[in-house]
């Protein structure tokens, strides 16, 4: 199994401005995520900003940076322009790790990876976990996914579902889940074919994906099969606020 990691790390961030080079125990928090993919079987590990500072960053610790434009509407768009810059074929396999994810474990990218090779009708991997509370369920940050017998995602929604018919009548948190329903948190790490990149870049927003604000629903518009794997080991919480930020340079500490 050959793929490369490609590590996408914007300097803007509307609630932690800079976040990538927030310090975490005395490095940049990009280290601590370059670390952990360097831990998978990936063959290439790279981050993709926009920002020159955090290629001086990235350079400082070792790690390959490359430039990408700063007009690129989604990340996809900023990963199908690198997988062009370094020329890889249509068949080669791309895994995008969020650059505020210093905690992901390197078995969950391996995971998204091997999915690519075991699903061969799979343009896209992805992962998720089961919802056990209801205030998840309910929570339109997390966003959940349905899917086949095989793994292959029906839809991802920011509703909860599947809905329970015959229990709930309107949009109220319910004190518990019957221990028979399965609802999925879908998690954000994607592992994609290449030629699925250059496909994407070329295909309008679906009415879905603006709907729902969820990119991964013009795939699906568009026929490409998605496969969501349960992961293999809990997903830690990434960073989004300053208050995310001393949780993990705690337990990093």
């Amino acid at each position: 199994m050959s793929f490369t990691v490609v590590i996408p790390a914007r300097y803007a961030s509307s609630r932690l401005p800079g976040k990538p080079l927030a310090d975490i125990n005395g490095s940049p928090m990009i280290r601590h995520v370059y670390d952990q993919a360097c831990r998978s079987s990936a063959s290439r590990v790279l981050v993709a900003t926009d920002d020159e500072r955090i290629v001086q960053a990235c350079e400082g610790f070792g790690a390959e940076a490359v430039m990408t434009s700063p007009d690129h509407a989604s990340g996809t768009d900023r990963l199908q322009e690198v997988v062009t810059s370094l020329g890889l074929a249509d068949d080669a396999r791309v895994v995008n790790v969020q650059g505020d994810e210093p905690l992901i474990p390197p078995g969950l990218i391996d995971q998204v990876a091997g999915a690519l090779d075991d699903y061969p009708d799979a343009a896209i991997s992805t992962l998720c976990e089961r919802i056990v509370d209801p205030k998840d369920l309910f929570n339109p940050n997390v966003v959940k996914v349905v899917r086949d017998h095989d793994g292959y995602a029906h839809y991802f929604s920011r509703a909860p579902m599947p809905w329970l018919r015959d229990q709930w009548q309107a949009l109220t948190v319910p004190e518990s889940l019957p221990a028979d329903y399965r609802a999925w948190r879908h998690i954000g790490i994607y592992g994609y074919r290449v030629s699925l990149l250059h496909r994407f870049v070329s295909w309008p927003p679906a009415p879905t994906e603006t709907t729902e604000s969820l990119e991964q629903l013009r795939a699906l518009y568009n026929g490409a099969r998605i496969h969501v794997s349960e992961a293999s080991e809990p997903p830690p919480a990434g960073v989004d606020t300053r208050e995310d930020l001393e949780r993990i340079r705690q337990q990093l500490a």
